[in-house]
């Protein structure tokens, strides 16, 4: 939703890095946490999400920090018959949507619409079960944070300030930050943005860089006066400090660490409007061409798209102590959602404050930082068109990966060895079995089960106390340990199978398999429970297959969910092997990607000293025709040619090798030098040197003549 702080204060995350643990206690541990979580009965609870920018798709980091861990908390309330709320949608305002649209000479608007729809389809498609996924440019949205906005302002909780600005003369406009560009203060990067050298990743005010220019007009800007309104952050500090510090010391180490080393570097003013054309109008006199700043609008964004799903009914959600407000976000959120938006929502007096801010760190992809403008993702409608029905396996690795409390780091490889390991041969190998011996044995009816054996209580023991077990960690947002223990539900199903060998028992003990088989379904349909949160299109397959329409959380854990005499449907795989080809294909994608970004980012070797054509004139280049090429023994980088120079012919090694196959050089031109002393090399006689011209990747290329030329012509 807002990807940057302002540069006074985002020189944080080092320090809250170091003794972080020591903050805050552990959260199933805390006192408080116990009091908030297991002794407040609230009547509801209002969960959102981060609103994620318009200007591109949605990729795996995206889904891994915010929306899979959100879905499945909202999965199990609602599996709870809890009273829930999912509020989503697109952040259309800001800066870099004016700049990719200026880029592709098109309209903000032209933009919003086309990666709006693009992220909704997909988040439905994927599963993300919003109540509404609206938008910022809605009319609803507009009215409610102008309303805001005034409200704030008609209560004297701004103050107005005037400072000197970049403005671009040419443009007849002021420039944000990332319209302006310059050389880096700290690495000398000549490309450097004004919020921030994406080189070496420090941030920055325009103020700071060298050389300014604009982005849109490419001139000098001058500093010019502007005046705009403030949030005073610092009015707010104190009971901030005692709310974040004292009272939610159960929050994260991640999200207690942050705040912790903002409010101890000390709060600033923090400006709520800006000059630009692209977003809501400042609803005040005197602020013609100015805007609400994008981070002061977005977030009102859960409020307006509550009021828009219901517009008679929002208040209790937003206003009622009896409602539980949840933001799920990355870490690059943590501020804005637990200092900046909660002292907003403070200031305007009716709103509730979040009980919680469960955010995530990063995932990286493939051991390498996520990267949009380097397109080193894996976006999620890609992801839906090149895996169909791959939904849950994805949702699946990126839980079990989760950056809870630290970077985690996504590969092709381990999603392939997951599914594969896990989900095929652990859970789906268990439901097969299940439900095929089910049908082979009793045509698909459910036996009844006579006396336990000792094995069997053994078994049920394990999974008695499984409700327990998850809500223990989804009650803290610890879905990877919750996810865990789901699976360990299918591997006790899994050896208790193997363990019990009913295809063997069949002919020998047939009552005794009656009761395994029972108690298979039973451990199959606690399975289509426990994974509802999780993966949800695979629990709706399973509930299809046992013939059951649904289940809630409180059966989780019983062993009569099936009744004897209960009919089965015929079941199908209910995940399949994923092959190498098909990881491979995703990844050759991401080296495809990796060598454009070469090439895009490729610069000219730097001008050699000045030289002569006396100079020139004494190399000696000529044209030659390719007759015999073949690989130096014990030499890999090296080829032998025989050349037709017209001269008779010559021997030439290249160290070509790795960028040619040798047969497919024979009978092209090639350019050399002719005049080079003779020289040995791996005890082959070179007599010249052929030329090459050095891609941005590093790789060879020999020089030919355009079109076909007498072999010896000169190159003059």
């Amino acid at each position: 939703m807002v990807k940057r702080a302002n540069s006074q204060q985002t020189n944080v995350n080092n320090k809250q890095k170091r003794g972080v643990e020591t903050l805050c206690h552990s959260a199933t541990a805390d006192p408080l946490f116990k009091k908030r979580y297991m002794e407040k009965k609230f009547k509801r609870t209002l969960v959102t999400s981060a609103l994620p920018y318009a200007n591109g798709p949605v990729h795996i980091g995206h889904l891994a920090g915010v929306y899979v861990p959100a879905d499945i908390y909202v999965r199990f309330l609602r599996l709870k018959g809890e009273d829930v709320l999912f509020i989503g949608g697109s952040d259309e305002h800001g800066v870099p949507i004016t700049i990719k649209a200026k880029k592709e000479g098109v309209t903000p608007q032209d933009i919003v619409d086309r990666y709006h729809k693009i992220i909704k389809d997909s988040f439905k498609e994927f599963g993300i079960s919003f109540d509404i996924y609206s938008r910022t440019t809605s009319k609803t949205h507009s009215e409610v944070a102008s309303q805001f906005f005034k409200t704030l302002y008609d209560k004297g909780e701004f103050i107005e300030k005037t400072s000197e600005q970049y403005y671009d003369e040419e443009a007849g406009q002021f420039l944000a930050d990332r319209y302006i560009t310059g050389t880096c203060p700290h690495c000398k990067n000549e490309h450097a943005y004004g919020d921030q050298c994406e080189a070496c990743g420090t941030s920055l005010s325009p103020l700071d860089l060298i050389n300014p220019k604009s982005a849109i007009s490419g001139s000098k800007p001058v500093l010019r006066e502007t005046k705009h309104w403030y949030l005073p952050l610092n009015k707010h500090e104190e009971w901030l400090s005692k709310w974040i510090l004292e009272e939610h010391k159960e929050w994260k180490p991640n999200v207690y660490g942050q705040c912790k080393s903002w409010l101890d570097m000390g709060l600033q003013p923090r400006a709520v409007s800006r000059d630009l054309d692209w977003g809501i109008p400042v609803p005040v006199e005197g602020a013609e061409g100015k805007v609400l700043y994008v981070w002061f609008d977005a977030p009102i964004g859960y409020i307006s798209n509550t009021k828009e799903l219901l517009p008679n009914d929002w208040e209790k959600w937003w206003k009622d102590e009896d409602t539980r407000l949840l933001h799920f976000i990355g870490k690059d959120n943590i501020v804005f959602h637990c200092i900046v938006f909660p002292a907003m929502l403070k200031a305007e007096g009716s709103f509730i404050l979040p009980e919680n801010v469960p955010a995530n760190e990063f995932l990286n992809l493939e051991g390498d930082k996520i990267s949009t403008s380097r397109n080193w993702a894996v976006w999620l409608h890609e992801y839906l068109r090149d895996l169909p029905e791959k939904q849950d396996v994805l949702r699946y690795v990126l839980t079990a990966n989760a950056p809870e409390t630290k970077d985690n780091d996504f590969t092709w490889k381990d999603f392939q060895a997951r599914n594969n390991n896990e989900l095929v041969a652990i859970f789906g190998n268990f439901i097969n079995r299940s439900l095929v011996l089910t049908q082979k044995y009793y045509e698909g009816i459910t036996p009844s089960r006579g006396e336990l054996t000792d094995y069997d209580k053994k078994t049920l023991e394990e999974f008695v106390d499984i409700r327990k077990e998850l809500e223990k960690y989804l009650e803290v947002f610890r879905f990877r340990d919750a996810l865990k223990e789901a699976m360990n539900l299918a591997r006790i199903g899994n050896k208790y199978l193997a363990d019990t060998e009913p295809w063997k028992l069949i002919k020998t003990d047939p009552e005794r398999v009656k009761t395994i088989m029972n108690l298979s379904l039973q451990i199959a349909a606690n399975l289509a429970i426990a994974f509802e949160p999780f993966l949800p299109f695979s629990a709706e397959k399973l509930r299809g297959f046992l013939n059951i329409n649904e289940f809630n959380w409180e059966n989780l854990g019983k062993i009569d969910l099936i009744e004897d005499g209960h009919k089965i449907n015929e079941a199908t795989l209910l995940f399949e092997k994923i092959e190498d080809e098909v990881v491979e294909a995703q990844i050759q994608k991401l080296m495809d990607t990796k060598k454009q970004n070469e090439i895009s980012n490729w610069k000219p070797a730097e001008m050699k000293a000045e030289t002569t054509y006396e100079d020139f004139t004494k190399m000696d280049i000529r044209v030659g025709t390719v007759l015999e090429c073949q690989k130096v023994p014990k030499a890999d980088k090296l080829l032998q040619f025989k050349i037709d120079d017209g001269m008779g012919g010559r021997t030439i090694v290249s160290g070509i090798a790795k960028y040619y196959n040798p047969e497919d050089l024979i009978g092209k031109q090639v350019c050399f030098i002719a005049n080079f002393p003779t020289r040995k090399l791996k005890g082959v006689e070179s007599q010249g040197m052929i030329l090459s011209a050095v891609n941005a990747d590093g790789s060879l290329c020999a020089v030919s003549p355009s079109k076909q030329t007498i072999n010896g012509a000169t190159v003059e």
